[in-house]
């Protein structure tokens, strides 16, 4: 059996999408393993994702065999090898808990990544309780006049790792509409909150503030609109009146962790595509 195959693609919507790809893959000897589509009526669009086994097909074939029914439907689609470790640097300050569960995550084969760098406004003793092993520790302190340089030098290792995934692990600063917009669509982070309630400092005490009896966490991508990217995952966590701060931000570290991860799993596998500012999200 040869490696498998994901294919995603997006385009307006009309008949006879799914039976012309799934013919294509079916005339060159590809068996197609999992196999899910979306129709957006609201926007008319069409999304699709396939995970398939191209047999005796080299994948450059059907890159460029595949390029003519794209162009076709105009689709805006992507091919790549299902089971390859997506490069991803990790950025976090001293909030250490999201980094920690990724590691674990992906040292225990969860999380199909390769973690290039960890970069943190903070030193390395700020986050003592995660062993890193053999990745590369980055500091990069920043301040308001220094933000332009050090966003520069965040740049310049994703570009010398290769990143292909950014991830925001509670690292505590605001990105620069210029950064933002670098790292579009593939920048991911968590917010310890439900957006768009609850944003900007303390999120759990303006919770407690207002008495809410749900507290939760979105993950979600960056864009230069502050919390407002297009969101990938939820998750939620009952409270109740006896529960203090203290105890909300003891609570919502858990949720955080579980929603970033879920986050980044959809992510690594090609199931999150991106429909104006929602997603469609492919869950296994």
């Amino acid at each position: 059996m040869s490696e498998p195959l994901v294919l995603t693609l997006s385009c307006a919507d009309r008949p006879g999408i799914t039976a012309r790809v799934s013919s294509y893959l079916f005339e060159r000897g590809g068996n197609i393993l999992e196999a899910q589509q979306f129709n957006d009526q609201s926007s008319n669009a069409f999304f699709m994702r396939v995970e398939f086994d191209p047999g005796e097909a080299a994948r450059e074939t059907i890159r460029t065999e595949f390029a003519e029914i794209a162009r076709e439907y105009a689709m805006d689609w992507k091919l790549t090898l299902r089971d390859r470790p997506r490069r991803a640097l990790i950025m976090v300050s001293k909030f250490d808990h999201c980094l920690a569960d990724l590691l674990y995550r992906w040292r225990i084969g969860e999380l199909a990544m390769d973690p290039v760098a960890i970069v943190s406004n903070h030193p390395q003793s700020a986050i003592e309780h995660t062993a890193l092993g053999e990745i590369p520790f980055h500091h990069l302190p920043i301040t308001r006049d220094t933000k332009d340089e050090q966003e520069a030098q965040v740049r310049q290792i994703a570009e010398d790792t290769g990143a292909e995934l950014v991830v925001l692990a509670r690292y505590m600063q605001i990105l620069s509409d210029r950064q933002a917009a670098h790292f579009a669509g593939r920048c991911i982070n968590i917010h310890h909150s439900f957006l768009p309630g609850f944003k900007g400092a303390k999120p759990y005490h303006q919770a407690h503030a207002r008495g809410v009896k749900m507290i939760g966490a979105s993950a979600h991508f960056v864009t230069a609109d502050l919390d407002e990217g297009p969101i990938i995952h939820q998750a939620a966590e009952p409270i109740s009146h006896a529960d203090n701060p203290d105890e909300l931000v003891r609570k919502g570290r858990e949720i955080e962790s579980r929603v970033l991860a879920e986050a980044v799993r959809l992510h690594l596998e090609e199931r999150v595509l991106l429909n104006g500012m929602r997603t469609v999200v492919f869950r296994s």
